[in-house]
């Protein structure tokens, strides 16, 4: 039997700020349009926390029964460090999407909005077959769009949607941003494994097109929620205090930029997941007040 904490380490506790950020960002947005609900927030927080522990666990099983992480380059991962049987981190994900699927229902019964199942079929297939499945779409460059897409537009607009009944201008800014910080944890993350995943056969983004392209992307990502979070200024002039974290972002740009080794590139993934989640409290800090 695996100790307890060899299945938090599996969890990956630091890319739980990437499933806490939209949450966050989605609760601001909603207190915009004066529209703010705790209770229906904490729920779109479980159900995010669920699905990304969910996907990890997920990941993890796929890529090790497939030698993908035979010889990657940082912590060792469940089933491909061999610290627990695949069947059970195979598990261990579906308990994680099925206690994401029953909060989802919760959410849906609570709202009347019943086209929310149909959304979290989707998120759930989504985050299986990213490593999962006979052609995942991680392994074919198209991690970085899907989770643009679910860690930002859908994770975002959807905790507004649930709080407000509708769709609005500044959850869509909000989820963009929201997205471009998980695409750059995870392109720095696949920039990291470039040489193995190529050795592996997993095509991502970042050994498609090289590291240096992929680090042009990054910075751009790490830099486009500056630009846009400018758009909300008028509406909430206090998002402003954002800016401050500029300083955070250089040094990561810095740290990813002049890595000399995969080990170093480490470092700014974990830097960039808490410069997301940090960015989204600031965004909605200045979002609140507009209310109070």
């Amino acid at each position: 039997m695996s100790s307890v904490s060899v299945w938090i380490k599996g969890a990956r506790l630091r890319t739980l700020p990437l499933a806490i950020a939209p949450v966050v960002m989605g609760a601001g947005t909603a207190a915009s349009d004066d529209k703010f609900n705790l209770g229906l927030v904490l729920l779109a927080l479980l159900v995010a926390l669920f699905l990304q522990i969910g996907v990890n666990y997920a990941n993890d099983y796929s890529d090790g029964i497939r030698g993908t992480d035979a010889n990657r380059v940082g912590p060792k991962r469940l089933t491909g460090g061999g610290l627990a049987e695949p069947k059970k981190v195979r598990n261990a994900a579906f308990i994680c999407f099925g206690l994401a699927g029953v909060v989802g229902l919760l959410i849906t019964v609570l709202t009347g909005q019943y086209w929310f199942i149909a959304v979290g079929l989707v998120c759930i297939i989504a985050a299986w077959f990213y490593t999962g499945g006979k052609k995942p779409y991680g392994y074919q460059g198209l991690g970085e769009l899907v989770v643009f897409i679910f860690f930002g537009l859908v994770a975002v607009i959807g905790t507004d949607y649930i709080q407000t009944g509708g769709f609005n201008f500044v959850a869509l800014i909000a989820g963009c941003i929201s997205g471009c910080f998980a695409t750059a944890v995870l392109l720095i993350n696949n920039i990291r494994d470039i040489q193995t995943d190529k050795a592996s056969g997993k095509k991502t983004l970042a050994s498609r097109i090289g590291s240096k392209p992929a680090l042009f992307l990054f910075d751009l990502l790490i830099l486009v929620p500056f630009v846009l979070v400018a758009i909300i200024w008028a509406l909430a002039p206090a998002v402003f205090i954002v800016n401050v974290l500029l300083i955070l972002a250089i040094i990561i740009l810095i740290i990813a930029n002049t890595a000399k080794s995969p080990k170093e590139q480490i470092l700014a993934l974990a830097l960039t997941s808490y410069l997301s989640l940090l960015f989204a409290f600031g965004f909605t800090w200045g979002l609140f007040t507009v209310i109070f």
